[in-house]
Order: C-alpha cells, then sequence, then structure tokens
C-alpha cells in the first residue's frame, strides 16, 4: 500500500455537521443563521468556525455548536437528535468517529421571532450592500470626471 494519508480541513467537517442538521426538529439556527444556510455560510466564510467548531484528529471528531431553539421544544431532545445525526453523517462521509459533541444553546425563539430577526438581518445586510454599491459608483464617477479634468488641461498645454 502507498504511503501517505487522509486528511480533512476543519471546513469540510463543518459543512458535513451543517448538512447533517437541517432537519432537526426544533432547532431554528447555529450562530443566528437559518440552519438550512449554514453550510453554504460556512464554506463562503472567512469565520467558518462561527457557530460550529471541530477538532479534527486522524480517526476522531470533536463538535461544538452554539445553537438557537425553538421555543416549544426540549433541549434534550433537540441534543439527542444532534448527536445521532452528526454521528452518523461524519462516519458516513469520512470514516471518522465522533467522540464528543457540546451544544450550547445560545437563545430560544419561537419560529415568528426568529424569522423576523433574519429579515432584520438581511435587510441590514441588503442595506449594507447597497451603500457600499452606491459609495463605489460615487468614487468610480469622481475618478472619471478628475480624469476627464486631467486630460483637457493636458490637451490645452499641448
Amino acid at each position: 500500500m502507498p504511503k501517505g494519508e487522509l486528511t480533512f480541513d476543519d471546513k469540510v467537517i463543518q459543512k458535513i455537521v451543517g448538512y447533517a442538521i437541517e432537519n432537526v426538529t426544533g432547532l431554528l439556527g447555529a450562530n443566528g443563521g437559518f440552519v438550512a444556510n449554514i453550510k453554504n455560510k460556512i464554506i463562503n466564510s472567512d469565520n467558518a468556525a462561527d457557530g460550529i467548531g471541530v477538532e479534527v484528529g486522524k480517526e476522531q471528531v470533536a463538535v461544538d455548536l452554539n445553537v438557537v431553539m425553538e421555543y416549544g421544544y426540549n433541549a434534550h431532545d433537540i441534543y439527542k437528535q444532534l448527536t445521532e445525526v452528526i454521528t452518523k453523517k461524519v462516519y458516513e462521509t469520512t470514516s471518522l468517529t465522533l467522540v464528543e459533541l457540546n451544544v450550547e444553546v445560545v437563545d430560544i425563539q419561537s419560529q415568528k421571532e426568529f424569522e423576523a430577526s433574519q429579515t432584520t438581518l438581511q435587510d441590514r445586510l441588503t442595506d449594507a450592500g447597497n451603500t457600499l454599491k452606491e459609495k463605489t459608483s460615487d468614487s468610480v464617477e469622481t475618478v472619471k470626471k478628475t480624469a476627464d479634468k486631467i486630460s483637457d488641461d493636458s490637451d490645452r498645454v499641448k
């Protein structure tokens, strides 16, 4: 057998966990994001560890989750579901064994409250993006005007 080893970047394990927890009943989010969007945020984020922390060894994995649970559900039931799905999906995908799962419930909200807070967050991000876009456009226009003026001035000097 050739020499070498198979390893996994933390982001890969975080993304597997994100996929695994998508359908856990009573779980609204991890670190304030919709559960369904976690896996996409992880791979496209510089703050990949936000909400899902992992320690990856050669044969074992430890996972730390910060979650928002839905009011009306039992935290122990959610923890049990998380343990089952994360253990199964991590092993199926990587053959690594989950040896530790630490879950901190950082908030509890109704579905309605959670969706409202996500909408507000999304609106703020959209507004920030639009402001940045406007400022960039203004700056580009200023540069164009300055360049045109310099060009006109240099034409007059000739």
